[in-house]
């Protein structure tokens, strides 16, 4: 689900995740259409870096 939300709206994707500050930038890159891929791109490699965190996080509990 969320990484839908990082292809199609990617500022939600930040906020989701617990960075606003990072979803604002996104948003602002996201309003012209030229910086809709880069956003984009930037959404799901966040995306992916916070699930990559969550998996280490988990591993150390144990």
């Amino acid at each position: 689900m969320r990484l839908l939300l990082a292809i199609f709206l990617p500022f939600v994707a930040f906020f989701t995740i617990g960075r606003p500050i990072a979803g604002i930038v996104c948003l602002i890159l996201q309003i012209t259409l030229i910086g809709w891929l880069p956003a984009a791109l930037w959404a799901v490699y966040a995306l992916s870096q916070y699930t990559t965190d969550k998996k280490i996080a988990s591993a150390r509990q144990l």
